[in-house]
């Protein structure tokens, strides 16, 4: 049979619009199939979020942080102070809030931590913790030297959570520090820094320096006074007792007294409601308009130490002249160039105790041999 040319032309217009329609229907195929492999490869490389507040998760650091000031919160109390004043007419007693500060739970028996200047002066304080619970507090000892005290509350042991207590002698400068308080009445306030130096010297109420103090950026401001320096493992460092600042508000630099002077003052405390130092049993004259290096004696107690060693006061001759007294320049291997500096070094020795003291009397050097004293 005799095929016609048009239908052999229609015939291979067929065959290629079928090659093309499915040469189409592949590429799309696989344009779909790509497109779904991308989507699927972005979506699995997009990174999952590690802090948010809906999902409560929290990176290492903060998680390590958040921990710390859940377990030091309840050891930590909010410290209101009151004085009573009466009526000179009608002789009623007012209580008038006097101030506020922070403290800490020292151990089982109830003993409050704080500083001296947040007592001062008070007739009454009281001292709340984390869960709103008030208590009665009394001062059971106070060493305005060291800018301490001691207050105790009535309370059952199991209600107390005694802060952990470390180490000051081996703190770092750069190492992460932690301060819990209630500046400004704002209570259970954490800040954080770190240690920004060791060594420093800070006056105390007492007149007395406080040697080896830390000096932290964490944020300190009034109402800190008392409260607990941290280190990363919720160890007590330091209490926090000062700032220095030309406004009178945080300017990035905070003291705390170190933790190692709080040792070794807070039993005594406890146990004779002052820090039980040795002494001569002198009255040293004011430094003021002194030009010397050293403690001039000017009195000599009756029967002291000083007196059975044969210490020199300041006297008057029969013109009322001025002979000074034996200058204290050294006890043992210790320089004195202060009153502070002699207050410091009877700290390292006990009642009983022999010591040669290094004096300049008309302007000789004499070193004596004294027993000292217990402290009054």
């Amino acid at each position: 049979m005799k095929v016609k040319p048009l239908n052999i032309v229609l015939g291979i217009i067929l065959l290629a619009s079928g090659f093309f329609v499915g040469t189409a229907w592949k590429t799309s195929e696989d344009n779909d199939t790509t497109t779904t492999a991308t989507t699927t490869s972005v979506r699995t490389q997009t990174p999952i979020p590690l802090n948010t507040a809906a999902t409560g998760t929290f990176n290492k650091e903060e998680s390590a942080t958040i921990r710390l000031f859940e377990g030091a919160a309840p050891s930590v109390v909010f410290i209101t102070t009151s004085v009573v004043q009466r009526n000179i007419f009608t002789m009623d007693a007012t209580e008038i809030p006097s101030g506020t500060g922070s403290g800490f739970v020292w151990d089982k028996e109830g003993h409050i931590i704080t500083n001296f200047h947040v007592i001062q002066g008070a007739d009454r304080a009281q001292v709340t913790f984390a869960d709103q619970t008030t208590w009665d507090a009394k001062v059971v000892g106070a060493a305005p030297e060291k800018d301490l005290a001691v207050l105790k509350i009535d309370i059952d042991a199991n209600q107390l959570k005694p802060i952990p207590i470390g180490n000051s002698d081996n703190l770092r400068v750069g190492q992460f520090a932690y301060a819990i308080g209630n500046p400004f009445g704002l209570d259970q306030t954490l800040t954080t820094g770190i240690v920004s130096a060791l060594g420093r010297e800070i006056e105390s109420v007492g007149g007395v320096t406080i040697k080896d103090v830390i000096q932290t950026d964490a944020a300190i401001n009034p109402g800190n006074s008392g409260g607990p320096l941290l280190n990363s493992s919720g160890e007590l460092i330091g209490v926090n007792t000062a700032i220095y600042s030309p406004s009178g508000a945080y300017a990035g630099i905070g003291f705390s007294i170190p933790v190692d002077a709080v040792k070794r003052a807070v039993p005594d405390l406890i146990q004779f409601g002052r820090i039980n130092r040795p002494t001569l049993g002198i009255y040293p004259a004011r430094q003021g308009g002194l030009q010397l290096e050293g403690v001039l004696v000017m009195e000599v107690s009756e029967g002291s130490a000083a007196a059975k060693a044969g210490l020199r006061p300041t006297l008057r001759d029969r013109y009322g002249r001025i002979i000074l007294g034996d200058i204290i320049v050294g006890i043992n291997n210790d320089k004195i160039k202060s009153y502070s500096d002699l207050i410091l070094t009877l700290e390292k020795y006990k009642p009983g105790q022999q010591v040669v003291v290094k004096l300049l009397r008309e302007e000789k050097e004499v070193e004596l041999k004294v027993v000292l004293d217990a402290g009054i």
